[in-house]
């Protein structure tokens, strides 16, 4: 179910939030769990039991781990529930790329391809089984104590506003929350993940569904036929279109948390302003790059080692965040892309970006730009294709007509991305809150924001049938 569908705004969340605020407060929980499940189950009814069964296994071994006292057989346990997550995400996830390419090594040799049913992708699993990671591995870290209620700890994985496409949520950020939010589930707080909500799904669908919609027309074009402009045309609206359809998204599931008093980290904070690849990673996907950081790039020593060994430490974990995001070559191409990039920032692309000052955020988006191409393409020698098509090595032709939407949609995407409208936002809606509530004047502007948002943005969707869900292999 997508937060952006007729199904979601129109009966599942109006419902679910009448029933969460008319029961008393003991039923909260059991209420948003139940709604968790039917959530999760509307779109992988088939998966439900494992999915299900996974949860209770995992929570058996902490509670094992937890009460184990020698360390050794802490270890024991934690890797015992490191193995089945990773051995889990790895059949679903990458069962089929690894077929698919020891059918081709075979048909190359003249032996005959392999045959296998392919294995389908749950919604969700990269992120639900990083959260489970992390829960495992900081109760054996003792960052937090493990949950005595298995219905929290099935809540906590199974939240349905973060479960099909973040934020990463770790365990110690929600974890008072779980159990008690009353001081989180204020009328300025709903008020405000309201407008959040709004917010989101107005970048949402007002502007990724507008780009991405001629985005797809245009990596769709045989390759032969694609001129520089309007290869690079088709790269710069789906680079708007990812980045509004991702930050929409973790803005819509931010907004729900508030509704029922979480609150979840921020995802995004205007990364095409980066002025590095590096500063580009502290503003995209920041959930996903700290667990990266913390559960991959520091245990290969971090900082700690040799510049030769801390380059292969930088890339070896960008190659794994590029395979994380899809099971394909051209996913890893990515993750390589921005690896070598963030090598070059520390041998010396930092240092002339420094110099250079503000003009940096050129080179550093025109990167990310040619990155995307590789994270869109179907292929990795699409995606190459692609790119040569960029430098000019098709004919050059006449732009195909555009409407009047699109190039105003292309225009406001470039200045709310560039500008940071929406940060400033987003600064203020937390200045107002910094006093404990809004004022009468400040919520009243609000309130008409946010109809405004949720009007045009229902209007769309009403009237439009293009509405991608770019997460599905996520």
């Amino acid at each position: 179910m997508v937060f952006s569908s007729v199904l979601f705004l129109f009966y599942f969340l109006p419902g679910f939030l009448l029933l969460y605020y008319a029961v008393p407060t003991r039923f909260k929980n059991a209420v948003t769990l139940v709604a968790s499940i039917l959530f999760y189950a509307w779109g992988g009814l088939n998966f439900l039991a494992l999915f299900l069964g996974s949860v209770v296994v995992n929570f058996g071994l902490i509670r094992f781990m937890d009460a184990a006292e020698e360390r050794w057989k802490k270890r024991i346990f934690l890797i015992m529930s490191i193995v089945i997550n990773v051995l889990m995400l790895f059949y679903f996830k990458y069962a089929n790329f690894f077929l698919d390419n020891a059918s081709a090594i075979r048909s190359y040799f003249g032996g005959p391809p392999l045959t296998w049913e392919k294995v389908v992708l749950p919604i969700g699993i990269s992120f639900f089984t990083f959260e489970k990671l992390t829960y495992t591995i900081d109760v054996y870290r003792g960052v937090n104590r493990p949950l005595k209620s298995f219905w929290d700890f099935l809540l906590y994985i199974m939240l349905f506003p973060k479960m099909i496409a973040g934020p990463i949520v770790r365990f110690h950020e929600i974890a008072g929350q779980l159990t008690d939010r009353a001081a989180f589930e204020t009328i300025d707080l709903k008020l405000a993940g309201a407008f959040r909500f709004g917010l989101g799904l107005a970048k949402k669908v007002l502007i990724a569904n507008v780009l991405g919609e001629q985005a797809d027309l245009i990596f769709q074009m045989p390759p032969g036929s694609l001129s520089a402009p309007l290869a690079w045309l088709g790269a710069l609206a789906y680079t708007f279109q990812i980045y509004f359809d991702f930050s929409g998204y973790s803005d819509m599931a931010i907004g729900i948390g508030r509704l029922i008093g979480f609150q979840f980290p921020e995802n995004f904070n205007n990364p095409y302003i980066a002025r590095s690849i590096t500063e580009f990673w502290q503003r995209w996907h920041i959930t996903l790059g700290r667990w990266m950081r913390d559960y991959l790039y520091i245990p290969l020593g971090g900082n700690r080692v040799k510049p030769s060994r801390l380059y292969v430490n930088l890339w070896t974990v960008f190659i794994l965040s590029g395979f994380w995001h899809g099971a394909a070559w051209n996913f890893i191409a990515w993750g390589a892309f921005h690896g070598l990039f963030l090598i070059l920032d520390r041998l010396f692309l930092l240092r002339i970006y420094q110099r250079i000052g503000v003009f940096s955020i050129v080179p550093t988006f025109l990167t990310t730009v040619v990155g995307w191409v590789l994270f869109r393409a179907e292929t990795l020698a699409g995606g190459l294709r692609y790119l040569q098509a960029m430098l000019g090595a098709n004919a050059a032709g006449p732009l195909p007509h555009f409407t009047r939407e699109f190039w105003f949609t292309l225009g406001l995407a470039g200045l709310v991305a560039f500008g940071a409208a929406a940060p400033r936002i987003e600064r203020r809606e937390l200045g107002l809150l910094a006093a404990g509530h809004f004022s009468r004047r400040s919520a009243v502007a609000l309130v008409a924001i946010t109809a405004v948002l949720l009007a045009l943005s229902l209007s769309y969707i009403v009237g439009s049938s293009f509405n991608p869900f770019i997460y599905f292999r996520f």
